[in-house]
């Protein structure tokens, strides 16, 4: 593979930029929600200017949108972490993972929450959100196939089984993010459903 010349690489202090802004917005948006936090709010906490801002993002969106990229490659890290971990109660752990809302997790999941139903209102946003899950469905069903057995039969294709996986997540995540009474029956009663339901789909807790 070529390496890029110099000039295509972007600069430094620009990429450092970029990291600081997103910091920012991972604590600012993640805490007060899309609707109430501004790009000013963002550049404050970062110490930078709206110009600074408006040279790496094009809009509060589009921070947005690099905010879940960012935070689905550190989920997917984790879940190839779970996976290479010894298979001994492998299932109901990935099975947990994949659903369970825990404290930090709570407000990034209000905060998905709430942009999806901002972009159903914009084509143009929706397709840039299908996109970011199609990449994470992609990802999960490559990390997936590591689990299934050669041997393994079952018709469902893995992109299938990860794209229903990731609609289970955020629909019991919708149901459990709050504290309210039932959240943890319903976690619960999930993740022992998920877990019965893994080695029907190929995946297994043997490596």
């Amino acid at each position: 593979m070529s390496t890029p010349s110099p000039d295509a690489r972007p600069p430094r202090r620009r990429v450092h930029t970029r990291a600081r802004l997103l910091e920012a917005a991972g604590r600012v948006i993640v805490e007060r929600g899309h609707a109430q936090a501004t790009i000013e709010d963002v550049c404050a906490a970062a110490g930078y200017t709206r110009g600074a801002f408006y040279s790496n993002f094009s809009s509060k969106d589009d921070l947005v949108l690099a905010l879940f990229d960012q935070h689905a490659a550190n989920r997917l890290d984790q879940l190839e972490r779970l996976l290479d971990a010894p298979a001994h109660g492998r299932l109901d752990a990935l099975a947990r993972s994949l659903l369970e809302v825990d404290p930090v997790e709570r407000n990034w999941i209000l905060l998905f929450l709430e942009f999806r139903a901002h972009a159903a209102r914009d084509a143009q946003l929706a397709d840039r959100l299908h996109e970011h899950d199609r990449a994470v469905t992609d990802a999960l069903a490559g990390l997936l196939e590591r689990s299934r057995p050669a041997t393994a039969r079952t018709a469902v294709p893995l992109r299938a089984v990860a794209a229903t996986l990731l609609a289970m997540r955020e629909g019991i995540l919708a149901r459990t993010a709050g504290e309210g009474a039932g959240a943890r029956q319903a976690l619960e009663d999930a993740v022992r459903t998920l877990s019965a339901i893994l080695p029907e789909l190929g995946i297994t807790a043997a490596h």
